[in-house]
């Protein structure tokens, strides 16, 4: 396991340009179509928004693992966090935007000093659908988050919890060492408070992502595998399983040029190209907000450093309109979105 960023280790790809270059060059030379020529195949492209449904804001890449995975680069070495001022200029786009759901996430979001005051703040301005994207290690990470449970509750937030596997040597090979039980631990608290229960309106959904260089199975079976073994083994119950492919960037990129996995995975990720998936892609209803205010049409843009396609580029001069008439920045890492049935931050699009 690593237990530093790529950019703390000064690695060539903590560049995005660096990624960018390496997914537009190569195969896609001369042997694979770009995702731009897919998409036009189909009469899909230019891909543009359907309305937009969520505020996505990144917090801060700082976190408390150096997931094996990560397409954020996140860690305890990277400092980079929203400031107040940002998050002043997010609330005042809240109490005027047509999206119904603000999308907290990471590194761990928690981990932002303000990211309490945030969301009482954003409640204050009329956001009644939080989700926040936690590792679930944070709980317990430190005696200060022990009580995020309580305020998730008082807040009624959506939690997102990122777990790999319901089993401990492929959750520990893929997180670090201890992930698993801590994991377990803060799933148990949760559920005490409500989350993921049956009957129970608080929402604790999980996120799948495979191990190695493969496309994940199917979403509805993985769902019945993870909900039977963690409720015999620890009792444990949540909503929903949300599948998302990994996308060849950042670690996952490294990952698969070090292993000697990348062309093959490329290869899969094209033929696995599903049309239906284009159609629901979170670029299309979803606007991403870095830490530092940049806006972007998804999570993965934003670590590529492609920001929209707009004369309106960062929250200060947000407008909704004008965000609303642009073409959305593609590149061939869209392929992870559109293969099989599709991926997005909400797990299978079709």
């Amino acid at each position: 396991m690593a237990t530093k960023s790529l950019k703390k280790q000064k690695n060539k790809l903590a560049d995005a340009n660096r990624q960018l270059e390496i997914l537009s060059s190569g195969i896609f030379e001369d042997e694979l179509p770009t995702f731009k020529d897919k998409v036009s195949q189909t009469h899909q492209f230019p891909l543009r928004p359907k309305g937009l449904e969520i505020l996505q804001i990144n917090l801060g890449y700082m976190c408390n693992q150096v997931c094996e995975h990560c397409h954020v680069d996140a860690g305890p070495d990277r400092k980079e966090i929203m400031t107040k001022e940002t998050m002043q200029q997010c609330l005042e786009v809240i109490q005027t935007t047509g999206a119904h759901t603000l999308d907290l996430t990471g590194g761990a979001p928690e981990m932002n000093p303000l990211f309490r005051w945030f969301v009482e703040e954003a409640s204050k301005v009329g956001i009644k659908d939080f989700i926040v994207r936690s590792n679930l290690t944070i709980i317990r990470a430190n005696k200060k988050y022990h009580d995020l449970p309580d305020f998730f509750k008082q807040y009624n937030v959506h939690v997102v919890s990122s777990m790999p596997h319901w089993t401990r040597r492929k959750t520990d090979k893929q997180r670090g060492v201890g992930v698993f039980d801590k994991s377990i631990k803060a799933l148990q608290e949760l559920n005490e408070r409500g989350f993921g229960m049956p009957s129970s309106d608080l929402r604790l959904d999980l996120v799948y992502n495979p191990s190695g260089a493969f496309l994940p199975s199917d979403q509805a079976s993985m769902e019945r595998d993870f909900k039977k073994a963690l409720l015999e083994d620890f009792n444990i119950h949540f909503h929903s399983l949300f599948v998302i492919t990994n996308l060849p960037i950042s670690r996952f990129l490294d990952y698969l040029i070090a292993s000697d996995n990348y062309e093959d995975y490329m290869y899969n990720l094209v033929d696995a190209y599903n049309p239906a998936a284009v159609e629901n892609v979170m670029c299309r209803n979803t606007i991403s907000i870095s830490w530092d205010g940049w806006l972007y049409d998804c999570d993965f843009n934003q670590m590529l450093g492609l920001k929209v396609a707009s004369k309106v580029k960062h929250i200060s001069d947000y407008n909704e309109e004008v965000l609303n008439d642009r073409n959305i920045i593609t590149s061939q890492h869209c392929y992870g979105c559109t293969a099989g049935a599709g991926s997005s931050c909400q797990g299978s699009v079709t």
